[in-house]
């Protein structure tokens, strides 16, 4: 499941456009879109290879522009994220998606501009074998979280209410309350998200288009 917020000036990475100066806006919703793109061209490959499902949860569309958006980028599985923080629309689509059936739920956001299927493949295999799946992310926070069905069902909302969302001890805290929980945490690679300026000093310089974040 990807987490994406629609890429319009001023409605999404008001972090990384305030750090941007004059345009920021504009010039974060395009950054915004490309890693979109990325994110569910990767995720749509690695779909088509394992065999899971693909979800876009979108947050800041009503019902009939969220289809046509869904349409414009090939997706045909969309939801709302619904109203509430962070964590709230989190474990919203957790009871949404094992409420329907699933097994195993991977969340994603579209901040990553070095997501390879090798994460995603890494992450249903760690599934196999644990309830929890975590992605550090340099910024102390996580750019992936996957729960299995048993995982779930112990784990209920701990990990996602009373978090320190936008602080760098979000990771730590989820880790803390999946060992309350009595949960054991696989740790995928360490990934850098985008979402200040200081972040895209990795990307600008690189060579290959599929990093270039703009």
């Amino acid at each position: 499941m990807v987490l994406a917020r629609w890429p319009s000036p001023g409605r999404c990475k008001r972090r990384l456009a305030a750090g941007l100066g004059c345009g920021g806006t504009v010039l974060a919703a395009r950054i915004q879109a490309r890693l979109l793109r990325h994110t569910l061209a990767v995720a749509q490959a690695a779909s088509s290879e394992l065999g899971f499902g693909l979800v876009l949860a979108v947050d800041g569309l009503g019902p009939g522009a969220r289809r046509r958006w869904g349409q414009q980028l090939g997706v045909d599985h969309l939801c709302d994220q619904g109203p509430g923080g962070l964590g709230v629309r989190m474990q919203r689509q957790w009871q949404r998606a094992f409420g329907t059936g699933a097994d195993q739920v991977v969340l994603i956001g579209t901040d990553l501009p070095d997501l390879a299927g090798a994460d995603l493949a890494a992450a249903f295999r760690g599934l196999d074998g644990g309830p929890l799946v975590l992605g550090p992310a340099q910024d102390g926070g996580y750019w992936l979280i996957g729960l299995n069905r048993p995982g779930f069902a112990r784990a209920g909302a701990a990990l996602m209410v009373g978090q320190p969302w936008g602080t760098a001890a979000v990771f730590e805290g989820c880790l803390r309350a999946a060992g309350q929980r009595g949960l054991a945490a696989q740790l995928l690679r360490c990934q850098s998200d985008l979402d200040r300026r200081a972040d895209l000093a990795p990307w600008l310089d690189s060579a290959s288009p599929a990093r270039w974040p703009v």
